[in-house]
Parts: C-alpha cells; structure tokens; sequence
C-alpha cells in the first residue's frame, strides 16, 4: 500500500543521507523524495512516498524518529491530506495537428503551456501522482514525448493538524 511519510527535520548538513540510509539499511524503496526548509530556515520538510504495510510503515517511522535530526514524523495516509506533484513534460509539436491536439489536451488537464519552439512544447501540470500518469499516457499518445521531469509529492494534512515542533 502506498504511504506518505512526512519528516520535519533539522536543515542541517548530512540530515537527509541519515534518514535515507534508514530506508536501504532495511530494505525499503523510496518511490519518491521532496524536500525543501519550511518557513523557518532552521528546518526542513521531506516527504516520502513508500509502499509497505501497517508494521512496516511502524517500524520505519519509529526508526525514522530516533534520529537526532528529526523532530516529528507523521503518515499523512492516515488521515485526509492534500497531495501535489508537479512535472514539466517536453513533447514534439512538429505538424499542426499535433499542436492542436496537445494544446487541447493541455487545456483538458488544466496543464500549461510554458514554453513554445517550432519543433516543440514544454508544458507544466500539477496535481496527484495519478493525474499526471494519466496527462503522460495521453500526450504519449498525441505526440512524442522528447522528456519529463517529476519533483515527487508533497502533502499537507488538512484542516488543523500541522508537522510542527
């Protein structure tokens, strides 16, 4: 089952090896990785997308948690929580009807056009991991992909709870 783990940790040198190296110590694969410092300098959220089931996602978290650098450690999945992920898709638009159709699949996706060439389109689409599999399959389908790029997810809990100190 898909999870995603949510870290708040120390923005600090050697922190994100650490808590990777939890995950290869053990055997688990990292399908996806994002990090970035939060709005304080000091500390940085990573989000994680694993698959495992409720004992294996336990023990990672609770071995997650040891860690110096980490101060909270939270599965999203296990409430209602808002994903997005975010990919830049490059596709040949060499003949006219394929700008057209790739510009109505853009608009069908609420994707965005963001740079334009005479042999090609770069388009940016965000949303859920699965929405921009789709977006994929169908410009695929249209055009010919040249190559994508993919930040991994990111996700906040909804309502009030919050990864804080």
């Amino acid at each position: 089952m898909k999870r995603i783990i949510s870290v708040l940790m120390e923005n600090a040198p050697g922190a994100l090896s650490r808590i990777v190296g939890v995950f290869s110590q053990r055997g688990y694969n990292v399908d996806s990785l994002c990090v970035a410092p939060t709005d304080d300098a000091s500390l940085s959220r990573l989000t994680i997308i694993t698959h495992g089931d409720d004992k294996v996602i336990e023990q990672i978290t609770k071995q997650v948690n040891k860690l110096i650098d980490v101060l909270k450690v939270v599965d999203l999945t296990e409430g209602t929580h808002i994903e997005r992920e975010l990919m830049l898709i490059k596709v040949a638009t060499r003949t006219e009807s394929v700008r057209a159709e790739v510009k109505r699949n853009s608009d069908i996706f609420r994707a965005r056009i963001v740079d334009v060439n005479v042999n090609n389109y770069t388009i940016e689409i965000t949303g859920t991991t699965d929405k921009l599999d789709a977006f994929a399959t169908t410009m695929g389908q249209c055009a010919e992909i040249i190559e994508s790029s993919r930040t991994g997810v990111c996700g906040l809990a909804r309502g009030d709870r919050a990864l804080r100190p």
